[in-house]
């Protein structure tokens, strides 16, 4: 019905090849002109394919890049050589007036939403060529996403048959430029593969450096390539670990090293403390020394773990590298400077939404991020192809895998599975690893229980098992503690005696309102109080975790014996860090999330301690039997974080325990929460409770593997199990516009100001990459229902060509709020910023919703 709605484009006059626009581009001046046209743009994307695949190694374009591959990268846009999509472009220009192209002007561009824009041509057009099974689709995706495949291309709403021949002319001209067939793809995965490559070739075809039609384009290609990152790197040759990391590997990390020798899959199941992130480390680097993998991602469970681990990653950086290295500089690393430093076309610059670190880090040769973004590259969600491309022939290291809960481990599964196809390096590492979960993410059967235990699956060889040497165990006490005041108390009395006390709550509300209760009371006793968690500006959050992890870190050395402190924090405080309590008070959580936090505790030998200090920790836990009577009036927020079987099985466990030794009863601990076992009265009804939210998260996690349905957006895409999804919050003290200037004047919390030019009108790329780095580094992500209301209409226009808005179904796009002196936050004019919370942003509390009515707080 709606097809016979739409107009008959077959009657417009096809035009010729070289009327035929791809692209539009912006003078300094502000003056929008036509740019290259699309057999140029496809030649340009071609030889910038060519020149990835020059810089790939030859083992790897071997098994993943058929020959031919820079002919269909260059064949993306061939949809573009249609009706509807020439009127768009044409409009976009200035001075524009109808009948400048005859017959155009009849048409609605806004129709192309229905078969996907000309992706969608580029798709049909692929289809009606019969180029295969992959290469329609792979053309089709290179916006992200699937079109609509109901349409043939020789319909006319594609401009029928003589557009189609017009498409097929051009095809024929690249072909004879590139001087190339089309490639023969085998495999989804391979087909993932070229379409991340494809996108990933036009992103940077498309960059600045190509804007004007005049310039001579083929001088460029290799300056755009070295522009987008995608440089190898250099590294030094013979090095071993004491040259790295200045001290001798122990024995279990030696023992680690030898056997990553060629890629595969390789488990470290260690306690805290032992070095893992080293000796993974030096792994890698003997396997990129070697040339057999291209580079490395150090994947962690959050942003926060992941923005301190930069450090740690910079440091190896600089010892590997030869100065000259591009990738030398460790900064290139770390998001915001290296998004100043890079150019990866119109969806990578400032206002795409590839702009942001956390997605374009996995491009990198040498990345740390989060879990989240290696998952996605297993998912049918937006660019999740892109990851896979990034990914191919590194190594990928997946640090704190215990942590993940059932949705996630169907995930994870998916991915080391498909990282060994791609010819990766996967190295696990973990302190409390179930038997179960080491054999599945293994895929391969597991015999031993010791521990410290490595697991070495190589690519050739089978697998091998090998007890680790055994550390000192550290005996801690363990305190029972039903009641949070006389937890204070003895956080407090601790402090008073300058010790360095840890405090972990299960949720960033809780967390605030015990920092806040600790505060009042501590800087009166001359004792310092910090907190940490996820609801901080970037900016924020940043400082704070570098004062704290530094005080608490192997180079806090005479600070600590200066005060007292109290460093309160959420889940990222286990994960990651390497920071060093003489104390530990811990709100209840399962048994492998008590372990990690028990890490925390007299981690290294020769930290400075008071002669007073004990190496123990108070529980919040509640009495065994109020738990299974009411779990989530035992828990409270607890048991919305975890589930109430897994609180109950772990409070068996811990509930009679009055010492522990770690490492050496970590193993037993795990094994006995987690191991299967018949369940009878109320933790039958949990259990069952449980398996029936596993099974629905497994679900979930398969439909999100499906290469089937409609494509998620990237924001709304579950790596992990959570009911709520978030959204980025842009929080800023004032805005003003400047018609004079032409541009808005912004100024941040801490009273620094920038100056934003209308559609960075008049900037140079890296001045506009410069700016849209500043915006995002006041940023915080938090659950959108607590987010502040969406603005209506264009009211965020001002920031377009800055920060990524949103323009795909389903996005939540950006919220942004002002923030007064008084910490209220409200909305750009002033009014509420949500009509169901009353929000709060505080430099030391940082991001608050209170569930209480906004109208009471006036």
């Amino acid at each position: 019905m709606f097809r016979r709605q739409l107009p008959r484009n077959s009657c417009i006059d096809a035009l010729q090849l070289n009327d035929c626009l791809a692209k539009t581009y912006q003078t300094y001046s502000g003056e929008k002109r036509a740019g290259r046209h699309v057999l140029n743009h496809c030649q340009i994307v071609g030889e910038i394919a060519r020149e990835l695949l020059n810089r790939l190694p030859s083992w790897l374009v071997a098994e993943l890049f058929p020959n031919g591959s820079e002919l269909m990268a260059g064949s993306h846009d061939v949809g573009k050589v249609s009706p509807t999509f020439q009127e768009k472009i044409y409009r976009g220009t200035d001075g524009y007036e109808k009948n400048s192209k005859p017959g155009l002007e009849k048409i609605d561009p806004e129709i192309e939403r229905h078969w996907g824009g000309h992706a969608g041509v580029s798709q049909a057009t692929a289809q009606y060529l019969k180029l295969g099974k992959f290469i329609p689709e792979i053309l089709g995706q290179h916006h992200g996403y699937s079109p609509n495949e109901s349409y043939l291309a020789t319909d006319e709403l594609f401009g029928g048959e003589a557009w189609n021949q017009r498409r097929e002319e051009l095809l024929g001209m690249l072909k004879a430029a590139l001087q190339t067939e089309f490639p023969v793809v085998t495999s989804d995965l391979q087909a993932r593969v070229l379409a991340g490559f494809t996108s990933v070739a036009d992103w940077i075809g498309s960059g600045s450096l190509f804007n004007d039609p005049a310039e001579v384009w083929w001088p460029l290609i290799k300056p755009a390539v070295d522009a987008a990152g995608f440089v190898q790197p250099v590294l030094k040759q013979g090095l071993s670990f004491a040259d790295i990391f200045k001290w001798s590997p122990r024995d279990a990390q030696q023992c680690f090293i030898e056997q990553v020798t060629q890629p595969g899959i390789y488990v470290l199941e260690a306690p805290m403390g032992l070095g893992k992130t080293e000796a993974a480390l030096y792994a890698a680097y003997q396997l990129l020394a070697s040339h057999q993998a291209t580079g490395l991602y150090f994947a962690l469970p959050t942003q926060l773990t992941s923005d301190k681990i930069h450090d740690r990653v910079g440091e190896f950086l600089k010892q590997i590298l030869e100065a000259d290295s591009l990738h030398q500089q460790p900064l290139l690393l770390h998001g915001n400077a290296w998004l100043k430093t890079t150019e990866l076309g119109k969806e990578g610059n400032p206002g795409g939404s590839w702009f942001q670190a956390s997605k374009r880090g996995i491009l990198a040769p040498f990345a740390v991020g989060t879990i989240d973004q290696a998952l996605m590259a297993v998912m049918n969600v937006k660019h999740g192809f892109v990851r896979t491309f990034g990914l191919a022939g590194k190594v990928v290291i997946l640090d704190e895998v215990h942590s993940y809960d059932s949705y996630t481990g169907t995930l994870l599964e998916a991915l080391v599975k498909a990282l060994r196809q791609l010819h990766c390096t996967v190295i696990i590492l973990s302190a409390t690893l179930t038997h179960d979960r080491r054999h599945a993410l293994l895929g391969k059967g597991s015999s031993k229980n010791d521990y410290p235990l490595i697991s070495a699956a190589p690519e050739s060889g089978s697998l091998i098992e090998q007890a680790a040497p055994k550390i000192t165990d550290v005996l801690v006490d363990i305190q029972h503690c039903q009641n949070d005041r006389a937890a204070i108390d003895e956080a407090l009395k601790r402090a008073g005696n300058e010790q360095q006390v840890l405090w972990v709550e299960n949720t960033v509300a809780e967390a605030q309102k015990i920092y806040q209760l600790l505060a009042s009371r501590a800087n009166s006793l001359g004792i310092e109080c910090g907190l940490l968690h996820s609801r901080f500006l970037k900016i924020d959050r940043e400082g704070h975790e570098n004062r704290w992890t530094d005080l608490y870190g192997k180079l806090g050395g005479k600070s600590r014996a200066q005060c007292g402190r109290i460093l309160v924090g959420t889940q990222v405080l286990e994960q990651s860090l390497d920071i060093d309590a003489d104390f530990l008070v811990s709100r209840f959580a399962p048994s492998d999330m008590l372990l990690q936090r028990l890490g925390r505790l007299w981690r290294h030998q020769e930290t400075w301690r008071p002669a007073n200090a004990r190496c123990d920790v108070w529980l919040l836990a509640p009495a065994l039997a109020d738990a299974l009577a009411d779990p989530k009036m035992a828990f409270g927020e607890t048991a919305k974080v975890y589930a109430p079987y897994v609180l109950c099985r772990s409070l068996q466990v811990w509930q009679c325990l009055q010492h522990i030794a770690v490492p050496g009863q970590i193993r037993d601990i795990i094994e006995a929460t987690y191991a299967d076992r018949e369940e009878s009265g109320v933790l039958l009804r949990y259990a069952d409770i449980l398996k029936k939210k596993r099974e629905e998260l497994q679900r979930m996690a398969l439909l999100g593997l499906s290469r089937a349905g409609k494509t998620l957006p990237e924001e709304k895409a579950s790596t992990r199990y959570s009911e709520q999804d978030s959204v980025e919050v842009s929080l800023i003290k004032t805005y003003q516009v400047d018609k004079q200037q032409g541009g808005v004047l912004v100024r941040f919390l801490d009273d620094t100001g920038i100056f934003l030019p209308s559609n960075g009108k008049g900037l140079q790329p890296s001045q506009q990459r410069e700016l849209a780095s500043k915006l995002l580094q006041n940023t915080v992500r938090v659950a959108e229902h607590l987010a502040p209301n969406p603005m209506a209409g264009n009211g965020l226009d001002w920031l377009r060509g800055y920060l990524y808005l949103g323009k795909a179904e389903g996005e939540s796009g950006l919220r942004v709020a002002k923030v007064l002196d008084s910490g209220t936050v409200v909305s750009l004019n002033d009014g509420e910023a949500s009509d169901r919370y009353s929000i709060q942003y505080d430099q030391y509390l940082g991001y608050q919703a209170d569930k209480s009515s906004p109208q009471e707080h006036k």
